[in-house]
């Protein structure tokens, strides 16, 4: 009797930047708690993000202009506090963009 085992195949750098801006993504949307001025420029935002995150191909010049994109949202969010919660994201999305996969 063998014993199968579910051997997961190794993430390269592309497949944990993308991942790692999977959560970014989603954590922001959760944060959109209520109706401000400039929400749709945000909303807009994500809809892009996860048009970006369905391709196959990882192009990581179009996640950094997408992070550029990001912070004219946060610069043309007036309610403060969703500012600082979408400027918390950038600093992420930043993050997730620089993860490495682990030698295995």
């Amino acid at each position: 009797m063998s014993v199968a085992k579910d051997i997961k195949k190794p993430m390269d750098d592309n497949e944990v930047k993308r991942k790692a801006v999977k959560l970014v993504v989603a954590h922001l949307r959760k944060k959109i708690t209520k109706e401000y001025m400039g929400m749709q420029y945000l909303i807009s935002w994500l809809d892009q993000m996860d048009e970006l995150l369905m391709k196959e191909e990882f192009d990581i010049k179009e996640y950094y202009a997408m992070r550029r994109q990001l912070n004219s949202v946060v610069e043309s969010t007036l309610d403060e506090e969703m500012r600082g919660k979408i400027r918390n994201s950038w600093h992420s999305f930043g993050k997730a963009l620089d993860k490495k996969a682990k030698p295995y």
